[in-house]
């Protein structure tokens, strides 16, 4: 007996001289896509306040793009659950690949343990100044008299502007043409040159072309209007019941980060994305700070998993 005592004991000791230790190396922040998007932006935010919460924390930005965000997420998923490998990603990497691809080298909730959703962003309707509908009644009247004419474009097929577009399809009876794009800049070059007619982008990438009058606001994706436009109806208020879609970034680790360091890493980056500077800065760039817990994370993934399987299978998107 004193025997099995003494050694439980000694792992107790163990595990906490290992979470006294932790870090003992810089935490490594993989982003799936280039530098600058919205996964990036977060990624920094998160790295810049870290140590404020884990005191001698040394954070490094790893930038590792390719196959739909695929490649830093198996990287994640292989590496060693220490709490020194954390991966910011999009809905796209977390909720929409799992439906769109049929064999994906990591499951979100199989492979990570998930530390929170960090921030949310509404996707924005907007449209070309010269096409004709100006509310979303009169788009939907529009496609219905030209069905499968209308233009929506996105940065890309799988993103989530255009399941978006899908979801808005389906929930209206009407149709469009997808003109997928390799990014959102170029979406809106076009819309704005007048050769696209209508798109969901992300708020903040829209907003200041909204405000200089290159481009036309429609509707926010959001439950409730946006402070940046609060003459701007939702598509809830304008008559889509349900109709209420967010752009995201989240954190994960790699599965099995052992308790106490996983609970001084929740506190660390939910501190980091909560502080004032980060908040002021994100929030000007339109996004609103989640932050929240572990669980309530999980609850929204799969949520988020359920929904955009349905509207994949329903439009049977298939990846390009």
């Amino acid at each position: 007996m004193n025997r099995i005592v003494a050694f439980f004991g000694a792992l107790l000791l163990a595990g906490q001289a290992l979470g006294q230790a932790y870090p003992s190396r810089p935490i490594r922040i993989l982003v799936p896509f280039v530098a600058g998007g919205s996964s990036d932006i977060i990624a920094r935010a998160i790295g810049a306040k870290l140590a404020d919460g884990l005191p001698g924390a040394n954070a490094v930005v790893e930038n590792r793009p390719g196959a739909n965000g695929s490649i830093a997420a198996e990287l994640t998923a292989k590496a060693p659950p220490d709490g020194h490998t954390l991966l910011v990603g999009s809905i796209g990497v977390f909720a929409i690949n799992p439906a769109l691809f049929a064999k994906l080298p990591y499951a979100p909730l199989r492979d990570f343990d998930l530390v929170t959703l960090a921030v949310t962003t509404p996707n924005i309707l907007i449209a070309t100044p010269r096409f004709p509908a100006g509310t979303v009644a009169e788009l939907i009247a529009y496609q219905k008299k030209n069905p499968g004419k209308v233009s929506f474009v996105s940065s890309g097929t799988g993103s989530s502007d255009h399941l978006s577009a899908e979801l808005f399809w389906q929930k209206t009876g009407t149709s469009g043409i997808h003109v997928p794009y390799k990014g959102g800049a170029a979406a809106m070059t076009d819309l704005i040159g007048g050769s696209a007619d209508v798109s969901f982008q992300n708020l903040g990438a829209a907003s200041g072309h909204i405000k200089a009058g290159r481009l036309k606001a429609l509707a926010v994706t959001s439950a409730k209007r946006v402070p940046q436009f609060p003459d701007v109806p939702t598509v809830i208020e304008a008559g889509i019941p349900g109709f209420e879609v967010y752009s995201w970034q989240a954190v994960v680790a790699p599965k099995g980060v052992p308790r106490e360091i996983a609970a001084k890493l929740h506190a660390a980056v939910t501190g980091a994305l909560r502080h004032p500077d980060n908040r002021q800065r994100l929030g000007a760039q339109g996004f609103d700070v989640v932050a929240g817990s572990s669980a309530e994370f999980e609850q929204f993934l799969k949520s988020e998993l359920a929904r955009w399987k349905t509207v994949v299978d329903t439009a049977g998107v298939k990846p390009e």
